[in-house]
């Protein structure tokens, strides 16, 4: 019985085809009867006798007439099928509305179970900031956009309870200053420190044990606020020091067009003998910039006695009866040389 019905429904979907073929032999008789030597005059010709075929309503028979109407029928089909093939597919009834409120079912997949370890979202909803959950089709990236107007609770909604989670390290920039003053009492203190069971472990006089953070603050505004930072801390060979003048030197010169190279040359090799003289001859205490400007303050110099030295001349001078090869003294007769041949000229 499905078969049969089946068997129906392909007959009444084809159906039009089949008259469509059944009337195109009409096209293919006229064609048959229309006289000429080549392609053109027999068209002119089957214009001439089409409506005489036009006028009977039953189809041709003939196997030629037959074999044009079905050819004009499968082609149709065929054109048809093709469309259909390259037509957009329409969620009919669901084109408006088809979104909808996630439940708390769709977010908990993506929740980590114990509270502490999850980026805040919402009051209900949550991010686990586990990047290898159990299921890898869970995993998501942990980057939140919040966009709110001044005012709209953006600090006091969202950063300020994603920061009491304490689940991980945080930079955050204060514009107005008052997210150390509100939080920084809480990190300093810290989060508790959680034991396998996932309770707060406590010390044998019954006291939470908490692991505060270490908070470093960067004020370019107010620097007696601010941290500080030291690139003489960082500075371990020769090759430090010229990545520190380099540094130096391209950040201090300036907009427009760069100066002679022979004065970046010059500079060059006196930072680097003032600053190795500092890494490797001054006391921990005195390795930072302020020791550097001071050598160069000092670098006092008078055009009328070319036999004066000044007090890093001397500096240099008793280095070098010690250490004659030192980094520092070798940077620095370079550059007493290259400022003895400016004078000469």
């Amino acid at each position: 019985m499905k078969k049969t019905l089946d068997i129906k429904k392909l007959i009444l979907l084809n159906m039009p085809y089949i008259l469509l073929g059944l009337f195109a032999t009409n096209f293919g008789e006229a064609w048959r009867m229309a006289q000429g030597a080549d392609a053109s005059e027999k068209f002119l010709s089957m214009v001439a006798v089409l409506p005489g075929a036009l006028q009977s309503f039953w189809p041709s028979l003939h196997p030629l007439d037959l074999l044009v109407g079905l050819c004009c029928g499968v082609g149709l089909r065929l054109a048809v099928y093709l469309k259909s093939k390259n037509a957009k597919k329409y969620r009919h009834g669901l084109e408006y509305g088809s979104a909808r409120w996630g439940t708390r079912e769709d977010i908990a997949p993506y929740v980590d179970p114990v509270f502490q370890n999850n980026v805040i979202l919402t009051k209900t909803e949550s991010l686990t900031m586990n990047s290898r959950p159990k299921n890898p089709k869970t995993a998501r990236n942990k980057n939140v956009l919040v966009i709110g107007g001044s005012g709209s609770g953006k600090t006091r909604f969202w950063l300020k309870p994603n920061l009491m989670q304490m689940h991980s390290s945080y930079v955050v920039t204060d514009p107005k200053g008052t997210i150390l003053v509100e939080c920084g009492k809480m990190l300093q203190r810290g989060a508790p420190k959680l034991g396998k069971d996932g309770k707060p472990m406590k010390d044998k006089h019954g006291k939470v044990i908490y692991e505060p953070y270490r908070i470093k603050v960067l004020n370019t505004i107010n620097f007696k606020k601010s941290m500080h930072y030291n690139p003489f801390a960082y500075i371990h060979s020769e090759k430090d020091i010229l990545k520190l003048v380099t540094t130096l030197i391209a950040n201090t010169k300036g907009e427009g067009k760069a100066g002679d190279d022979f004065w970046v040359k010059a500079e060059t090799l006196l930072y680097c003998a003032l600053i190795g003289y500092i890494h490797y001859e001054a006391p921990v205490e005195e390795q930072n910039f302020s020791t550097l400007i001071e050598f160069i303050n000092a670098m006092e110099v008078r055009e009328d006695d070319e036999e004066f030295k000044n007090p890093v001349d001397l500096m240099f001078d008793a280095l070098e009866s010690e250490k004659p090869n030192h980094f520092a003294v070798r940077q620095y007769k370079k550059y007493k040389l290259a400022a003895g041949d400016i004078c000469s000229k």
